[in-house]
């Protein structure tokens, strides 16, 4: 399953695009092979699990909602998955980001009448607008991209739950969006969590900013409490005491690559002493710890993209 995921994260993390997908999809029998595994987590709340990012479901007499949607050759499985949880088809899609393999399947979902959500930089990145940076070139079908989208957040008053939206600015990418059950006491942190699979993806790329990533954690640590299901964006279910590992982690090689760089040291100097060695152990992972010590090297380079910045 590492070789997999690793195979998987390369494709969709780097290209980063639904259109990316046909140079992996002519192995099909990688897609005929994948099952979507549900979980439910609270009443009417579950996750999916099967090859690209997390997917979080709620569903009930509003309708469903839906939390990302890893690749287009599997939606039919995850509209069964949905199906078999006893819920009706998706109504709603929020991406948490704009990556492939949480978005690339928006398209067949736009099309059969669900209601694309994301932050604003999710539509600009998918249609290919920007002036700058990384995204989708050519630009995603019109089907594949959000009709509503928002700038800090939006709550949904949906199946008996509040769902609160909130995007944290400049953390993986400058559009990532965590969404919180309130009354089911569930969160969604798509990829600014990743539980134990791989080191942090930061997308230098596209906004993204290792001191963001840390700030969404620490706004998320102070909604949960221990009973709190955490969703991650590749990884297996989280609890609060997993996000505060994951938290030290992110403050101890921040600090060390900081201290780095105020002695004078040069990025390879600074890896040569490896700061992230005691969590860099899966040797199958997206994210050697060099790669994220560079990230972090790199994310202080340029404050403007953090938490301090404007959020845009």
């Amino acid at each position: 399953m590492h070789s997999l995921l690793t195979r998987t994260l390369s494709l969709a993390l780097l290209a980063a695009s639904p259109l990316a997908l046909p140079a992996y999809a002519q192995d099909a029998d990688r897609f005929a092979e994948v099952e979507i595994k549900a979980e439910k987590l609270a009443d009417g709340v579950a996750m999916l699990t099967g090859v690209g990012g997390n997917i979080g479901v709620s569903y009930g007499v509003d309708g469903t909602v839906l939390i990302d949607d890893q690749f287009a050759p599997l939606t039919p499985k995850i509209e069964a998955a949905v199906a078999a949880l006893g819920a009706e088809p998706v109504k709603y899609l929020i991406n948490t980001h704009w990556h492939g393999d949480h978005s690339g399947g928006n398209e067949n979902f736009g099309k059969t009448g669900a209601m694309i959500l994301a932050h604003d930089h999710v539509r600009e990145r998918l249609s290919g607008e920007q002036e700058s940076g990384k995204g989708n070139d050519p630009a995603a079908p019109k089907e594949a991209l959000p009709v509503l989208t928002y700038h800090d957040g939006i709550k949904l008053h949906l199946n008996g739950d509040e769902v609160q939206v909130k995007h944290m600015a400049h953390a993986h990418t400058d559009g990532d969006s965590v969404i919180f059950w309130k009354k089911a006491n569930v969160v969604h942190m798509g990829d600014i969590f990743f539980h134990e699979e791989t080191m942090p993806f930061v997308d230098l790329e596209s906004g993204g900013n290792v001191m963001g990533i840390l700030a969404a954690v620490e706004k998320v640590l102070a909604m949960v409490d221990d009973r709190t299901r955490i969703i991650p964006g590749h990884g297996s279910l989280a609890t609060k005491a997993d996000l505060k590992a994951y938290r030290d982690m992110l403050v101890s090689i921040i600090s060390a690559v900081k201290q780095g760089r105020e002695d004078g040291k040069s990025l390879a100097q600074i890896q040569a002493m490896k700061p992230a060695a005691q969590w860099d152990i899966n040797e199958d992972a997206f994210i050697t710890g060099d790669a994220f010590v560079e990230a972090v090297y790199k994310s202080l380079e340029n404050p403007a993209h953090s938490h301090g910045g404007n959020g845009h």
